[in-house]
């Protein structure tokens, strides 16, 4: 079974207790194919996991608030594609699971990209995963979209000057907690901290450092993706361990890294190695990482999700005066301005490493120049 198959729904019969009734029709919860992979436990697992997506789509998945379901029509179209995408899933990784994540969705995308089905078809299996990773409670910008028929793209991306804009905006943006919000031990534990960063004797630090003091997390956030260009999932994952600050790399262990195949040592800017030192000595301040090996955590203590990072994003674009009316600019953006100038300045080979893609095909999406500087060409050109 491949990325691309379509099925005759009207040939997918299976047993009355692995199908779901409505007015409209019947809707099957196990295809043929499907069973045919699994064994009768697995088929117990698998078959409550469909009813309940299913029945989700049916009644709230379009509009849960006001619990407003899908018509019977595109439910059915949406359970055949998820069900394709597990099979998927189940062919490509370790075996039969329901714990699929954005980042098989990614790579399959990635494939359906480079199938001979029209732009249409394929948006609609990506609207149908978007669904269904809704149902999950999470959230997937894909990495390349497809746009019905005007055809498949990356991202939006930011030019270089938006780029640098960027990171300095970060640098501006951070504090860290006021000093009247503080308990004693927390400014005792802040004052040791700012003795440290000032070059003075803990009893000279005043309630005015702490007002002028500069927090490191976001700035770090920030600038090690615009370096690394890291996904969403990769922010979430990444742990203080990764990190190597003498040599300016991320250190991604094959466990952890997105796609689970290999190691990957990223580059950094030593500037940006720097920023997480600094990041590294402040994060120690926090309650919330006793317990935590995980680099960033958002203010409520959970791991970033695409939505607090375009909230991110958008605030820091703001202080950096980068217009995002009438664009798709996402946590993405950052990482496919890293793909095309890093396939620019150091060719593809350079860019594939450093965005951690298994395959140079998926690559190949940013070997054309930018459009500054086509339009650079053409003012030299005449």
């Amino acid at each position: 079974m491949t990325v691309h198959e379509e099925a005759d729904f009207d040939t997918q019969r299976t047993p009355d207790k692995d199908t779901i009734s409505t007015d409209e029709g019947t809707i099957v919860l196990i295809p043929e194919p499907t069973r045919e992979r699994l064994n009768t436990k697995q088929r117990t697992d698998y078959r409550h996991h469909r009813e309940e997506l299913i029945n989700w789509m049916l009644h709230l998945g379009k509009d849960p608030d006001s619990a407003k379901g899908y018509s019977f029509d595109v439910v059915k179209r949406r359970a055949h594609d998820t069900d394709v995408f597990y099979r998927w899933v189940w062919d490509n990784n370790d075996g039969y699971t329901t714990a699929v994540t954005t980042d098989h969705a990614d790579t399959y995308t990635q494939e359906l990209a480079y199938s001979d089905y029209s732009e249409s078809h394929k948006s609609n299996i990506q609207k149908s995963l978007k669904m269904f990773f809704r149902f999950k409670g999470d959230e997937w910008e894909p990495e390349i979209t497809f746009n019905g028929a005007t055809g498949t793209s990356p991202q939006d991306y930011l030019t270089r000057e938006e780029r640098q804009r960027l990171r300095e905006a970060a640098l501006q943006w951070d504090s860290i907690p006021a000093y009247a919000a503080m308990s004693p031990e927390e400014r005792q534990r802040w004052k040791e901290y700012l003795s440290y960063r000032l070059d003075k004797p803990v009893s000279a630090v005043q309630p005015s450092d702490f007002e002028n003091a500069e927090g490191f997390k976001y700035a770090s956030l920030i600038c090690v993706s615009l370096d690394a260009g890291l996904r969403p999932i990769e922010v979430a994952r990444a742990t203080v361990q990764w990190v190597d600050i003498d040599n300016a790399v991320l250190r991604i262990p094959k466990e952890e890294s997105s796609k689970n195949r290999e190691n990957w040592i990223v580059s950094l800017q030593r500037s940006t190695a720097e920023l997480l030192q600094n990041w590294l000595r402040e994060r120690q301040l926090y309650d919330k990482y006793t317990d935590s090996d995980q680099l960033w955590l958002t203010r409520h203590g959970n791991p970033y999700r695409s939505s607090s990072l375009k909230y991110v994003l958008e605030k820091i674009a703001e202080v950096a005066n980068i217009n995002m009316e009438n664009r798709s600019l996402t946590w993405y953006s950052l990482r496919h301005s890293v793909g095309t100038y890093m396939a620019r300045e150091g060719g593809l080979a350079a860019a594939q490493s450093q965005l951690r893609h298994q395959s140079p095909r998926t690559t190949f999406k940013y070997d054309q120049a930018p459009v500054e500087d086509r339009r650079n060409a053409l003012d030299r050109m005449g």
